[in-house]
């Protein structure tokens, strides 16, 4: 039934495969969770980590995630949210929570402090490529008119849904959906996919 998903999915086709791999978890399908965890963990890992700032941090989060999705996945209602979006809501109550906790407390650190800890086991030529190619996504996100970046970010930054998107900057759903799409092809040629 989903052993034809192992490639990435259009972004349009995305929720439907989601949530055929979701029905498929929901009966103990190991192969479906292995692929939707391949297919939505970038972007969960990304809120995570968002929130939390630290990278052991917002990996164990995740963790934790993926077992609750896993042992919840029967409860899953296709009705009420898209895949993305119940996986969403997971994850950033798994890292409230984690914030909650006593031992766990989000400290004020500055940025260097930050960015050091998620680097410290990079080889110098692989931080030094990663900065490079962060600048160069700068640069390509300052070039998007202010509601194409504003959207992109909120989604792929924040792991709104676009209907979510669509609420917080109280446009049409559509309208999202283009800005969005166009920002993803503005980056694409100016990063140079």
């Amino acid at each position: 039934m989903h052993d034809n998903l192992v490639s990435k999915p259009t972004p349009e086709k995305a929720p439907e495969v989601q949530r055929e791999l979701m029905s498929a978890m929901a009966v103990g399908d190991r192969q479906a969770f292995e692929q939707l965890y391949r297919l939505t963990s970038p972007r969960l890992f990304a809120v995570a980590l968002r929130m939390l700032r630290r990278h052991a941090w917002a990996e164990e989060v995740l963790h934790d995630s993926y077992i609750t999705a896993w042992n919840r996945a029967a409860s899953y209602n296709p009705a009420l949210s898209s895949p993305m979006t119940w996986l969403t809501h997971i994850v950033r109550n798994r890292a409230i929570d984690w914030m909650r906790g006593s031992d766990n407390q989000l400290d004020e650190l500055d940025d260097d402090v930050i960015h050091s800890d998620a680097s410290d086991d990079d080889e110098p030529l692989q931080r030094l490529q990663q900065d490079s190619d962060a600048k160069i996504l700068a640069a390509c996100l300052a070039h998007l008119p202010a509601e194409q970046r504003q959207s992109l970010i909120l989604a792929y930054y924040q792991g709104l849904s676009h209907g979510e998107v669509s609420s917080h900057l109280q446009q049409p759903l559509g309208t999202i959906k283009s800005w969005i799409r166009r920002a993803l092809d503005h980056l694409k040629s100016c990063v140079g996919l």
